[in-house]
């Protein structure tokens, strides 16, 4: 299964946000990882460079490797338009993506994780595919056997009660119904999907 197993906070680091959620290690040392911190930012970095530096940011913070990145955004230019802010929906769309914004699951990782060891229901119908495309009206939810899992559990109890606006959750059934894909302005990753764009028109 393809995903990124390295260091998180260096990761984390080099782009200077907490883009696997809150770290210690980061809040400590906020500066580029390597021998040479913060004295890499006295050189410029030309425009090719912040295109490049956006598109990784993309990938890790949606745990999507490289030639699946490129699939996505192939997908996204098809669309019709804005591409970049198609980009940012089909991953929006991704089931590990909704697991961890119902609260599931407290990482992309964690999520990722419980769909792929079979614990996640769409429609009723266990899928272990962490990039499957969820479409509006699709129900998610945990699977009975799985639902006293600690994990869940302590994800959800302590999971924010401002869920999103295209999440719809019921605590009851511990599922949630994927309403539609998110508008832009609704998807708070700080990502500039222009730049992706960019990168991929030269």
């Amino acid at each position: 299964m393809a995903r990124y197993i390295g260091p998180k906070t260096k990761i984390a680091r080099r782009f200077g946000e907490a883009i696997y959620g809150a770290d210690k290690s980061l809040e400590k040392r906020n500066v580029p990882p390597g021998q040479h911190g913060l004295a890499r930012k006295r050189k410029k970095v030309s425009e090719y460079g912040v295109q490049l530096a956006e598109k990784q940011k993309a990938k890790y913070t949606y745990g999507v490797l490289e030639k699946q990145f490129a699939r996505t955004y192939e997908q996204a230019a098809r669309m019709g338009g804005i591409t970049g802010e198609n980009l940012l929906k089909l991953l929006e769309c991704r089931l590990d993506n909704v697991v961890y914004r119902l609260g599931m699951a407290p990482t992309r990782a964690a999520a990722r994780q419980l769909v792929s060891h079979r614990h996640i229901c769409v429609n009723g119908e266990v899928v272990n595919i962490p990039s499957y495309a969820l479409k509006s009206g699709d129900v998610v939810s945990v699977r009975e056997k799985s639902k006293s899992l600690e994990v869940i559990t302590d994800s959800l109890a302590g999971a924010s009660k401002s869920r999103y606006s295209w999440l719809e959750w019921d605590s009851a059934s511990k599922s949630g119904k994927f309403l539609q894909k998110p508008e832009r302005e609704e998807i708070p990753e700080n990502i500039k999907e222009q730049l992706i764009v960019e990168l991929y028109s030269k």
